[in-house]
């Protein structure tokens, strides 16, 4: 078995820890994320037969587990487990196929890691069998609105929860995406959605936030996102930005997703500097090792 090590693993999310954001750091039941001098990597890990970029290469549970230990490896924080693609017209899958999908292999990363683990659905049953089996964050693109029940289980959970902007569906969201001012509309969504949720009794120091770059925008919306992350930034939450491979990178570089690796990197280093607390990304070695250098400059720090 293979550890990594992980500061204060045993303190979990909640009242105790109301403060962590706010001194730079974001507890979980696996250890703590630190924003105050380093940006987190979230390492995603599909194991899909659809995803716009890696579908099919992790449908045997093994595979995926062996990955998993080799992006902590390469330097990720938290791994981000999904079970149902959510590329644009992607088609929902049934919660048994998403379970059968994700718990051996959260299961055997657990086994297997001590550093944060992610899982990326918008089920609550999903999310509860996972949290079950050892995962940590609950990665929700639909920011608490598809599952009316999923609030009250991160609530009474404690866990952190990504609340992400989509405009529509991944059926529907790039059906002419439209906004009259994107950074504003973006923002004042994941606002209103911080709100609900600590209405509902999450605690908002659990809260990442997370303006959805790809999901209901089109090139330029994407590009205007990224160019507003300072004023999203500054609204208090921890900021997780996923533009990695993407569409719009493929656009502005006429390449496929498999080429689209230097463009991932330069969003990365972009969002870093912007403000970004939380980078997701396909190819972590190269993403750490960018982000390290976009870090040295942001807090002067060289680890």
């Amino acid at each position: 078995m293979i550890h990594f090590s992980a500061a204060d693993s045993s303190l979990a999310c909640g009242r105790a820890a109301a403060s962590g954001t706010a001194a730079g750091y974001l507890p979980t039941r696996h250890g703590r994320l630190y924003f105050s001098r380093r940006t987190a990597i979230m390492a995603i890990l599909n194991l899909t037969p659809d995803s716009f970029y890696d579908g099919g290469r992790r449908l045997d549970p093994g595979r995926a587990i062996a990955d998993g230990i080799e992006m902590a490896e390469a330097g990720a924080d938290v791994i981000d487990i999904g079970g149902e693609s959510t590329r644009p017209g992607a088609r929902p899958v049934s919660e048994d196929e998403e379970l059968e999908r994700v718990l051996p292999v959260v299961r055997g990363l657990r086994r297997g890691l001590s550093i944060p683990i992610s899982i990326d659905t918008y089920k609550c049953g999903v999310a509860r069998a996972a949290l079950r089996e050892g995962a940590d964050i609950v990665n929700d693109i639909s920011a608490l609105r598809f599952d009316a029940e999923m609030v009250g289980l991160v609530a009474a959970e404690k866990v952190p929860v990504v609340l992400m902007h989509m405009q529509g569906t991944p059926r529907t969201m790039q059906a002419e995406p439209h906004y009259h001012d994107v950074v504003r509309e973006v923002g004042d969504f994941l606002a209103a959605q911080i709100r609900y949720a600590v209405e509902q009794g999450v605690e908002q120091d659990n809260i990442i936030v997370d303006p959805g770059i790809g999901f209901g925008k089109t090139l330029d919306h994407n590009l205007a996102l990224l160019r507003g992350l300072p004023e999203l930034a500054g609204r208090g939450q921890p900021l997780l930005v996923g533009a990695s491979r993407k569409t719009f990178i493929g656009k502005i570089l006429g390449a496929e997703p498999s080429e689209r690796l230097e463009g991932s990197l330069a969003v990365a280093v972009a969002a870093v500097l912007a403000g970004a607390n939380i980078i997701r990304a396909h190819d972590v070695r190269e993403t750490r090792n960018a982000v390290r250098i976009a870090d040295a400059i942001r807090f002067g720090a060289r680890e």
